[in-house]
């Protein structure tokens, strides 16, 4: 009998994928039940719903790190699909779930705020609490296609909701995104970094240029190649299933992580247009809670089955950076006849 060209796929799955892997036959499934497609395996789907969707094309008008406006700075959509390519380099080697890993990492910051991480800070206090990780489930889950979500798979789901934060993925697709997700934000951050005139090369510790390399390809090749290395020789030794970095590198990320916090994450220039931000985005949370039906029309049509306050916090988290200016613009800044 011949076999559909998903059955084929799931075949070499089972035959070259290693046994640490998460094959697609064996996903534990959808929410809803859904028919197989003939072509893409459960993950392909997946990948392929979340490329299309609404809240993805919104990534490459949101803020990475800096919210000056420059053709060669991260966007949170740029950001993603370097760490989609830096996860399938390392889940190849692995003989990983490709297909899987790449679904995680082009979904991970769908829940990401307009202007970064400082969005999130300020709607985390007006809130009370408000997570990009969760928010990016509720969008797969609720929000996208109008409330029926993407209803993805249970491992697409987990990868992207345990990307950051205290859980822990379930599978080693997942636990490699959320290393390399890490990896990815450092790296091209110090180089964004550099770009932008808040550090210059010199500003680098020494310790982090000789351990990791004096260029951003050279950086991410290290990383690379110690998480493909480090991996396979804990696994040959028969320790847990799991993603490993060795000693070494892992103790450089940690200093490397606190360096950017102190001097570009914290520094004078992005705390300044953080509070530009989180202006922005208080006054129009407070607008919104006042003036709900003024909202969008497909907003304002969960006002029926949702809380107000939830309702004004998807607006916000969905929106671009660009929108919500204009917005601002539009609702408080006259405007000449």
């Amino acid at each position: 009998m011949v076999k559909n060209l998903r059955e084929v796929t799931e075949a070499f799955e089972t035959e070259y994928l290693s046994e640490f892997a998460q094959p697609s036959r064996k996903s534990v499934g959808r929410r809803e039940a859904e028919e197989e497609c003939d072509i893409r395996t459960a993950y392909q789907r997946d990948r392929d719903r979340i490329i299309h969707c609404k809240s993805f094309r919104a990534l490459k008008e949101k803020t990475q790190v800096f919210i000056v406006k420059d053709d060669f700075f991260r966007t949170r959509l740029s950001h993603t699909f370097e760490v989609s390519q830096i996860s399938r380099t390392i889940a190849r080697a692995l003989k990983l779930n490709e297909d899987l890993v790449e679904a995680i990492a082009l979904g991970h910051d769908l829940g990401h705020t307009c202007f970064g991480h400082g969005g999130e800070d300020v709607l985390n206090q007006i809130t009370g609490h408000f997570r990009h990780n969760e928010q990016s489930l509720r969008i797969v889950d609720v929000l996208e296609r109008d409330g029926r979500g993407l209803n993805l798979t249970e491992e697409v789901r987990d990868g992207i909701l345990n990307h950051t934060g205290l859980g822990i993925p379930t599978t080693m697709e997942g636990k490699l995104v959320r290393i390399a997700d890490r990896i990815t934000y450092l790296c091209h951050d110090i180089q964004d970094s550099v770009s932008a005139g808040i550090l210059k090369e010199n500003d680098i510790p020494r310790k982090f240029l000789a351990v990791l390399g004096d260029a951003h390809s050279r950086r991410v090749n290290t990383f690379v190649k110690d998480m493909i290395l480090e991996t396979s020789l804990q696994i040959q030794k028969g320790n847990h299933f799991d993603i490993y970095q060795s000693d070494l590198i892992r103790e450089v990320m940690h200093e490397l992580r606190n360096f950017m916090f102190k001097n570009v994450y914290h520094a004078e220039v992005c705390s300044i247009e953080k509070e530009k931000a989180s202006f922005i985005v208080t006054t129009l949370f407070e607008y919104f809670m006042e003036n709900p039906h003024e909202m969008p029309k497909e907003y304002c049509a969960r006002l029926e089955k949702e809380e107000k306050k939830r309702v004004v916090t998807d607006l916000i988290a969905g929106s671009t950076d660009a929108y919500a200016i204009r917005v601002f613009q539009t609702k408080f800044i006259p405007s000449p006849k």
